[in-house]
Order: C-alpha cells, then sequence, then structure tokens
C-alpha cells in the first residue's frame, strides 16, 4: 500500500469509531511512524510502505480506534513550541493553557524582583514550568505535585528541553509539602476542574486516559480554587500574583471566591477561542 492508500483507509477507519479529525490524526500517526514532517507525507504519496511500517502503523491506528489519545501514541506533544513528552502519569497538554503562560510571561516581564522566584501548583507534565524557565533565565521555578510518576515525568521534561537543574521540583498535597519559608512572586496553576459527576460524559481521550487526579474537582470542580485563594496569600511576596486556568461556566464563581478571599486585581482573561480560561489575582499589599 502507498502513503495515498494507507491515509485515506486508515482515515475512513478511525472515522467510523468517532475519531475527531480523521485525517489529521492518520497523518500525525504516519508521519510518527516514518520519522517524517507531516507535510513531507504527500511529495511521497507514492512511495510503497513496507510489512514493517505498516505492521506498525496499523497496532497505533488500532490503539487510536479505541480513543487512546494521539500524544501517548507518539509520545510527546508541542506546548509552546518546546516539545513535551506525555504519558498517563499527567494531563496532556493543552493549546488552551498557552494562554495562561503568556500572561504569566507578561507578568514576570514587568516583575521588580532581579530573580523572580515561581511556583507552578499541581505541575503535571511540567510544561508551565518549563516555558516559564526557558523564556524567563532570571526566574527561580518551582514545581509541585502530588504524584511522583507526573514529577518523574515532569523531570524528564526539563532534561529533554535542555532544563536540568533550573527547577526545583516538590512532592506532597499543596502548600504544606513545600518549605515553611519558600515565598512567591508569581504562581501558576492548572489544577483538576471537572465537577466529579461530570467526569464520566467526558470524551474517552480524556476520561479514560487522563489520571482522574488531574481532571476531579470535586462536586462542583472548584476544590482546588479553594485551596488557592485562601492559602496563596501567604505564600506571596508582598506585590505577589497568581494565574490559574479553569474551566467553561466557572468564571463568575471563582471571581467570587478571590474577591471574597480578599485579593485585588481579580479579572478573568479569554483564551485564543475567546472563551474565559484563566483568574488573575494578586495579593492586596
Amino acid at each position: 500500500m502507498t502513503v495515498l492508500e494507507v491515509i485515506q483507509r486508515s482515515a475512513e477507519f478511525l472515522q467510523r469509531h468517532g475519531v475527531d479529525s480523521p485525517r489529521l490524526q492518520i497523518e500525525l500517526l504516519l508521519a510518527h511512524v516514518l520519522k517524517l514532517p507531516r507535510l513531507q507525507l504527500y511529495l511521497n504519496h507514492d512511495r510503497a510502505l513496507t510489512d514493517a511500517e505498516l505492521a506498525a502503523l496499523r497496532a497505533l491506528v488500532q490503539r487510536r480506534a479505541k480513543r487512546e489519545p494521539l500524544q501517548h501514541l507518539t509520545g510527546s506533544t508541542s506546548f509552546f513550541g518546546l516539545e513535551i513528552s506525555v504519558s498517563p502519569a499527567a494531563l496532556v497538554p493543552r493549546p488552551e493553557t498557552e494562554t495562561l503562560v503568556e500572561l504569566a510571561l507578561a507578568a514576570l516581564a514587568k516583575s521588580t524582583s532581579p530573580q523572580p522566584t515561581v511556583l507552578d501548583f499541581g505541575t503535571g507534565t511540567g510544561c508551565i514550568a518549563i516555558v516559564l524557565a526557558a523564556r524567563c533565565p532570571p526566574a527561580c521555578v518551582h514545581a509541585l505535585d502530588i504524584s511522583d510518576a507526573a514529577l518523574a515525568l515532569a523531570r524528564g521534561n526539563t532534561e529533554r528541553n535542555a532544563l536540568a537543574g533550573r527547577i526545583t521540583f516538590h512532592f506532597g498535597d499543596g502548600f504544606p509539602a513545600l518549605p515553611a519559608e519558600l515565598r512567591f512572586d508569581l504562581i501558576t496553576s492548572n489544577p483538576p476542574y471537572i465537577p466529579a459527576t461530570e467526569i464520566a460524559t467526558l470524551q474517552p481521550e480524556v476520561r479514560d486516559f487522563d489520571p482522574r487526579m488531574a481532571l476531579d474537582g470535586g462536586a462542583d470542580g472548584l476544590d482546588f480554587y479553594r485551596r488557592l485563594a485562601s492559602e496563596a496569600p501567604a505564600r506571596l511576596n508582598a506585590g505577589g500574583g497568581l494565574f490559574a486556568e479553569f474551566g467553561d461556566g466557572q468564571e463568575n464563581a471563582i471571581q467570587r471566591l478571590f474577591t471574597d478571599a480578599g485579593w485585588s486585581r481579580v479579572a478573568v482573561h479569554r483564551d485564543l477561542s475567546s472563551r474565559p480560561r484563566v483568574i488573575e489575582a494578586w495579593r492586596t499589599a
């Protein structure tokens, strides 16, 4: 079978199994197997695949048809221009999270501290912390997670992106796991925000393959925002701020949480699809 034939037949197969953007998905999988840039496939559309290449691709396509995430099959994803390894140990980085990173980088650029200290709360793959460390070399970046497996993945990603030693990792459940004296100029977080009863309704790629602890935000999805709103001020330096991602329809409730907790300059920012996505809040002087 040629490259073009494989693309056409596999796309039809994935479409029958309910996979979104099936042609793009098979192009990315085939490019992964052939170790080619995706656009090069159409310059080689009449190339015949070897038996070994067909077998490797067939195995991946069958797994994708069972709704295993594409990123798990290829082993990585691009985030803010960096390649991030992924696994079932942590949430797959999403494009909308890049909005949070852009806001955090803009805040760091305005910082008056010569070495601003940053905490990524619930770091997962480490994608947020890694971009902040890469794009803001003076920053002293810390990353916290309750999952040993996620932290191992994040450490590997720092090495993959030539940032070994630039990020300090902490294991544990929230702020009590950090050294008592540690304070930050900025906190970022993409915490679990799916209401527990809604997890069963999510796309299979998320529901069945992302770790539940990275999804479950409690009964109303707001458990971690309550913790951030009440506990983060004690960990911020004067004038310090916080940026946290949230889910659809949560913006008003989260704004009230931070306002009622005494934060100042509370604002909501939209992502590239114009959906409310990130809460910004600053410690009252």
